[in-house]
């Protein structure tokens, strides 16, 4: 090895002796849980499109359910795009392309596809087995309490709880921060520790500033960043897909070519654009991974099947448009890919080959904004975990202060050692609320139903804990809720 500094030997351990290995077998376990969530749902992510989209939207009907515990809908959905939406969808997409060759695009869209089931199914049991916080003023859940109350394994949440906290709190952050400072080093033309390092100190200051205010804050400001700065960089994506509107039909044929082995480009064979296709696709829309569940979980909503709406749409709003978009400036902007450039950096000269050099600092400044709503998006997530074991005040500070050193570290770290890490910890928490999720889908396509059935009579559907008893330990569904009372008397032979 010519670098045998001990960074680069840990990287080279973390991925070529853990994660070739791991990653021989996750992507076969993503696929196998989609199709069979797929056929036990009647592949409700198809079928249910209209639908989720009025689920996002869903707003309280009176000052009552306004005023109820937890977030709206909408909110949560931003909670869940924002650590979604961010380095996976720029800088991810860009580095499963250097990998994989061109055919990773095709594999990113197919784990989405077949993800969105999945989501559907761990953002619906997130959602019933969720419980009000100490104070009553807002919701938790997830993974870590869909294992508890409703496999009765809890040795096994608290490792997932453990892994979430460190994937999500920590590496992951890390993850963005090191994408936000490349970016900002290539926008400059500064590339020095020093400049790494002052970037790394705005990051924690601005962190700080919003982690430290709580979801409710973490939600205000998700809701409006996400949508505003992904909507803009899908316009600029969408521009330059016109001024290229002769070379998209190539564009597509080598998608497609390559991720089926037809062809090879930069060395990339079918099996590494189906193995990059899948951690990348993985990383960015978080399908199956059991972290959008734990936004799933905080929102108000007058049946669980609602936010399993809502999460598979995050799943198509995160790969099928932003991760596209990407793909498209860099096949359309740079098709020797694999040569030179990768990451944030490929994506910024990509950009700049079509609109001109403003495109390196366009993407600078989006990177910045999606990217730092995944910091305090992936905040969240690991906080609820946290959560999960204590709220004692002393404990989150110190969980706060170490999320913080970590934002500062990937600011300044190595690319490939930080990507790496995020695709070993995946890889742990798929495994772990796969586990989970198989055997508790049965109660996900029940309540599927129940939902469907009220909506053939033209109600709102509501959920009581009574209507599906064999689920047990549901503390939350009792009735109480105002979004529950929108009928009047619940009517539980429905």
């Amino acid at each position: 090895m010519e670098n045998d500094s001990p960074m680069a030997v840990l990287e080279d351990f973390v991925t070529n002796t853990i994660n070739n290995n791991i990653w021989t077998v996750i992507p076969w376990l993503l696929i196998a849980a989609g199709l069979y969530f797929a056929v036990r749902t009647i592949v409700v992510q198809v079928r249910m499109l209209p639908e989720m989209f009025r689920a996002v939207m869903e707003r309280p009907a009176t000052q009552e359910e306004n005023d109820a515990e937890g977030i709206s809908s909408f909110k949560a959905f931003t909670i869940s795009a924002a650590s979604r939406v961010g380095t996976g969808n720029v800088a991810g997409v860009a580095v499963a392309i250097t990998t994989g060759g061109p055919g990773a695009v095709f594999w990113m869209w197919i784990v989405a596809i077949l993800g969105g089931a999945t989501a559907f199914v761990e953002a619906t049991l997130a959602q019933l087995w969720k419980v009000r916080d100490e104070d009553a003023d807002a919701y938790r859940g997830g993974p870590a309490y869909y294992l508890t109350k409703g496999l009765n394994a809890p040795k096994l949440a608290s490792i997932f709880a453990v892994a979430i906290t460190i994937t999500f709190g920590f590496v992951y952050n890390a993850i963005q921060a090191n994408s936000i400072a490349e970016s900002f080093a290539t926008s400059v033309g500064n590339d020095t520790f020093l400049f790494k390092f002052m970037v790394g100190v705005v990051l924690v200051i601005i962190t700080a500033l919003i982690i430290f205010g709580g979801v409710q804050r973490i939600a205000n400001v998700t809701q409006y960043l996400v949508p505003f700065m992904a909507v803009l960089y899908l316009v600029v994506g969408l521009f330059v897909v016109l001024i290229n509107l002769n070379k998209v039909p190539e564009m597509f044929e080598t998608i497609i070519t390559h991720a089926l082995g037809v062809k090879e480009v930069a060395g990339a064979t079918m099996g590494m654009a189906f193995m990059n296709g899948m951690r990348r696709g993985l990383f960015s829309n978080e399908a199956g991974e059991g972290s959008a569940p734990n936004a799933a979980a905080v929102a108000t909503v007058s049946h669980p099947v609602k936010q399993g709406l809502v999460q598979t749409l995050g799943v198509y709003f995160d790969t099928l448009l932003v991760c596209s978009i990407t793909a498209f400036i860099i096949l359309l902007g740079d098709p020797t890919v694999g040569e030179g450039v990768s990451g944030a950096s490929m994506t910024q000269t990509a950009l700049a080959s079509q609109v001109g050099d403003w495109g390196i600092h366009f993407v600078t400044i989006i990177l910045f904004f999606l990217a730092f709503s995944s910091v305090i998006g992936n905040y969240y997530l690991a906080q609820a975990n946290i959560e999960y074991f204590s709220q004692n005040k002393l404990v989150l500070l110190g969980f706060r202060v170490i999320v913080l050193l970590f934002v500062l570290g990937g600011s300044v770290g190595s690319i490939g050692l930080v990507w790496s890490l995020g695709d070993t910890f995946a890889a742990i928490m798929v495994f772990i609320n796969l586990i989970g999720i198989v055997p508790l889908g049965g109660i996900a396509v029940k309540l599927l139903a129940n939902y469907e059935r009220q909506k053939a009579k033209g109600l709102d559907p509501i959920f009581h804990r009574d209507m599906l008893p064999e689920a047990k330990n549901v503390e939350v569904w009792d009735g109480s809720d105002a979004v529950c009372r929108r009928h009047g008397e619940i009517v539980r032979e429905v």
